[in-house]
């Protein structure tokens, strides 16, 4: 097909990065490089939806990177994926065109990275404080490039691949509807097998700890942990911003373990984070040049996960740091970061952290023996509430009104004349009840008997 209405196609049907932070994929398409890169490297202990999505719509993923290649002029593209993954890639080793390689990678936290990942691949670093752009090379997910070649045949994103997994009854990956409840899905798992857990949205290393089952799964949606309130991933998260620094105030001995380990400070990056540890133990103006040095943490939580010996939280006091540098308009220009990147440091490469010995530290062992396989429910949920909200950006515009009768795939938010914005779609068919911030859909049945009821 003509490349020239791809990003149009792309913005409409709603793609974004799915798993991250939901930036458009459109305006990641609007350049030129070298190499496109797809990171399949799925280093969070206990998902397993890349792997799914490879090994079962590995065509639609080179036809994906293969569009965007064209897009963006790119002669060349690469899978990122760990070497265990051996089923995932006897599977793509019979798909790929000759333009399109794998790069194998060892089993080791945060491999997938996009800076680790972009600089196994080509050696380069990404500039401080840049994008992969800046040295010819883009990078999206998995289902970001499957989402790209069923944009390009007229498929609206309504969906998203989804692991669940810890103490459920049988753990699963599935595509999910867009606006389904987090208690649905669990649900969809047997429920949980314990009772004072806590849900972790994403991986144990990133991801956040949320109480409210009811959260709709949107299209950054990657995975739902169920885990014991008593194990040490939900130690650690649970704490509150006042306990992590007066406890880091008064038990960092300043060992640097944490900076050593960085996986940004090995690639010589401008983050110490044992420099924003010791920012709790000064005031005044001696606080900004140790505050300073959190910018460039990339929040990986190897620090706290990993490093510290006295089981502090460097990560989390980067990040509390980072938000009270924008506040208070100190933070650094590219320019300014770029200017203190050092050179590689020479052991890098023997500082990456097993995944196996990671899952141990973080008291999920038991779990990993269990992969979170596809499953195909065919599931018709009752009803969905669909935020207009699920990316970087302007919301998506309602175009759709209370009363309305909408079909799977329709359009139910357009993206914003002139801004940094997607389309949203209708993930099931039916009624729309409710227009806000979300739009909430019934089965057609479902509202007419309720209409009864009432």
């Amino acid at each position: 097909m003509d490349v020239e209405p791809l990003l149009k196609l792309v913005q409409q049907a709603g793609v974004v990065g799915a798993g991250g932070a939901g930036f458009p994929t459109y305006v990641k398409l609007d350049c030129q490089v070298d190499l496109v890169l797809a990171n399949g490297a799925e280093c969070e202990p206990l998902l397993y939806k890349d792997q799914v999505l490879m090994q079962q719509w590995g065509h639609e993923l080179c036809g994906g990177m293969l569009l965007a290649m064209k897009q963006v002029r790119a002669s060349r593209g690469v899978i990122g994926i760990k070497k265990k993954n051996t089923d995932t890639i006897a599977v793509l080793e019979s798909l790929l065109p000759e333009n399109i390689e794998l790069l194998l990678m060892d089993d080791v936290y945060p491999a997938g990275d996009e800076v680790e990942l972009v600089y196994h691949a080509t050696g380069l670093r990404i500039p401080a404080g840049g994008l992969p752009k800046d040295i010819g090379v883009l990078v999206n997910n998995i289902e970001s490039f499957i989402n790209v070649f069923r944009a390009a045949n007229g498929q609206p994103v309504t969906e998203t691949m989804i692991s669940v997994h810890g103490e459920v009854v049988a753990p699963y990956s599935a595509w999910l509807p867009l606006g389904m409840s987090y208690r649905e899905a669990i649900e969809l798992a047997g429920g949980m097998t314990a009772k004072d857990c806590i849900v972790v949205e994403g991986g144990p290393m990133m991801g956040a700890v949320t109480a409210d089952l009811d959260k709709p799964i949107t299209k950054v949606s990657s995975g739902l942990l169920v885990l014991p309130r008593t194990s040490r991933v939900a130690r650690i998260k649970l704490r509150s911003e006042a306990d992590l620094s007066r406890i880091g105030k008064a038990a960092c001995d300043q060992c640097s373990l944490c900076t050593s380990m960085c996986p940004r400070n090995l690639l010589g990056y401008p983050i110490k984070p044992h420099l924003a540890m010791r920012s709790l133990q000064v005031s005044a103006s001696n606080n900004l040049s140790y505050s300073l040095a959190a910018q460039a943490c990339c929040e990986c939580n190897l620090c706290t996960m990993w490093s510290c010996p006295e089981g502090l939280d460097p990560s989390r006091v980067c990040a509390t740091t980072k938000k009270a540098l924008r506040d208070q308009q100190q933070w650094q220009s590219p320019a300014e970061l770029q200017a203190q990147t050092t050179e590689v440091h020479p052991l890098r490469e023997y500082r990456g952290v097993p995944t196996k010995r990671l899952a141990r530290r973080l008291e999920l062992s038991d779990y990993m023996t269990k992969k979170a396989i596809f499953h195909d429910f065919g599931i018709r949920p009752e009803k969905v509430a669909i935020p207009l909200a699920q990316h970087i950006g302007l919301p998506a515009q309602a175009i759709v009104k209370e009363g309305e009768i909408v079909t799977k795939g329709q359009m139910i938010g357009q993206p914003v004349e002139g801004g940094l914005s997607t389309a949203v779609h209708a993930s099931i068919s039916g009624i729309v009840t409710a227009v806000g911030d979300s739009v909430v859909i019934q089965h057609q049945a479902t509202a007419e008997s309720a209409a009864l009821c009432n």
